[in-house]
């Protein structure tokens, strides 16, 4: 959804929506998960918390049939036509979505914009090792790198805010992208997530529909975290790599628009060329200058990341100890020789960088033609993460119940 409404130019990450309660068409009322209602709050802020009722508006701004639309193009093929409607913006899917195809969707967000279809081998060869069968991966743009960077950076809030659902998920010196999800009943929970080596998501809950009991931590948010962290040790610290024609500008939170000196709660937002707001309406103020308004890229460090490792669950710093779920190393020992446990986790290394050379079958209309996949260095191998009602809110996606480590070389 993210995708269409700034692709399009409907609405930016500061764009403000009022988080409220209200009823929609069809006598739909949603009501926000935990931190109740915030008011008039911006885009990226909603995303932060998972604040159900703006995704509901940006939805109808959108139209759940141009949502649909957009989900299909990132591999989704669970929709049907009783999804058009606005609780599709929190993930009220009559079919729900197979925890592959949300780590698929979301690594086209890590991959700039391209879209890859999931394979489970690159080639197959005799006994005298000669190759009879090569798997080439579909490729397609869905999106600009610039849409698909703004979404990046958007998705950093739930781990890097005060506010966020998904802080525990931070992989240190690495960008780290999530999204937490719940259905209703405590059916089902998510974390959608990646970072510019992996993408990643995991599914907990039942087979048949029964609520999830836990002691305040997103079981689903554990497991991603830990396995995430595990997987990134040793690695080279990385940022997502910022594109040409977009604009960085210190906004007001208050008001979305760009802050002045009397603007007191600032921030720094990411913009499509052309789409920064106007000049803040609600304090007074002198003009400041953004130093950082330009179109260079972010590179990737050449630093370590040299953060230990342990077998310890990774606990919300937020909880106090008495609230913190029970430390159990049977649980939290991770092999990266097996993907066998008893969770759906689905991760995807989404390197282009393919031996295969897939051709790149560009859908969109975009400006920019892209001709190759992203070059190593500049890929991200994305986790999925969905704090937002991403499943079914009725039923559970039950075609995944076993881990599933899929990569892309």
């Amino acid at each position: 959804m993210y995708y269409r409404g700034i692709d399009k130019k409907i609405f930016t990450a500061s764009t403000i929506y009022a988080d409220e309660q209200v009823t929609f068409e069809g006598n739909y009322t949603p009501e926000d998960y935990d931190d109740g209602y915030l008011g008039e709050t911006t885009v990226r802020r909603a995303i932060e918390s998972s604040q159900n009722v703006p995704f509901v508006e940006m939805l109808q701004d959108i139209t759940p049939e141009t949502a649909i639309k957009y989900l299909k193009k990132m591999g989704i093929t669970t929709l049907t036509e009783n999804d058009e409607n606005l609780p599709l913006a929190l993930g009220g899917l009559e079919q729900g979505i197979t925890p592959l195809e949300m780590a698929s969707a979301y690594a086209a967000i890590a991959n700039n914009g391209i879209y890859i279809e999931p394979t489970f081998y690159t080639n197959i060869t005799n006994k005298y090792g000669k190759t009879i069968i090569k798997n080439k991966p579909k490729t397609k743009k869905v999106v600009s790198k610039q849409t698909a960077y703004i979404l990046q950076e958007i998705l950093t809030a739930p781990v890097t805010g005060n506010h966020g659902t998904a802080r525990y998920c931070k992989v240190s010196g690495i960008d780290t992208a999530a999204k937490t999800g719940t259905t209703n009943e405590n059916y089902d929970r998510w974390l959608c997530g990646f970072t510019p080596y992996y993408t990643a998501v995991t599914w907990f809950g039942y087979d048949q529909n029964e609520p999830i009991y836990f002691n305040r931590q997103n079981p689903a948010g554990i497991i991603w975290a830990n396995v995430i962290k595990k997987i990134h040790y040793g690695l080279d610290e990385a940022t997502f790599q910022k594109p040409s024609w977009i604009q960085t500008v210190t906004i007001c939170a208050d008001t979305g628009e760009i802050a002045n000196s009397g603007c007191l709660n600032t921030y720094e937002e990411y913009f499509l060329w052309g789409t920064k707001p106007s000049e803040c309406t609600k304090h007074s103020g002198n003009k400041v200058t953004n130093s950082n308004q330009n179109n260079s890229s972010t590179n990737i460090n050449s630093n370590v990341n040299t953060n230990t490792i342990n077998n310890e669950l990774t606990l919300d710093p937020n909880l106090e100890d008495e609230e913190q779920p029970e430390k159990n190393e049977s649980n939290t020992n991770i092999d990266n020789n097996t993907s066998d446990t008893t969770d759906t986790d689905t991760t995807t290394n989404t390197s282009s960088n393919n031996a295969n050379n897939p051709t790149i079958d560009d859908t969109s209309n975009d400006e920019n033609t892209i001709t190759n996949a992203p070059s190593e260095g500049s890929e991200s191998n994305s986790l999925v993460d969905s704090d937002t009602n991403t499943n079914n809110s009725e039923s559970s996606s039950t075609d995944s119940s076993d881990d599933l480590t899929l990569e892309q070389n």
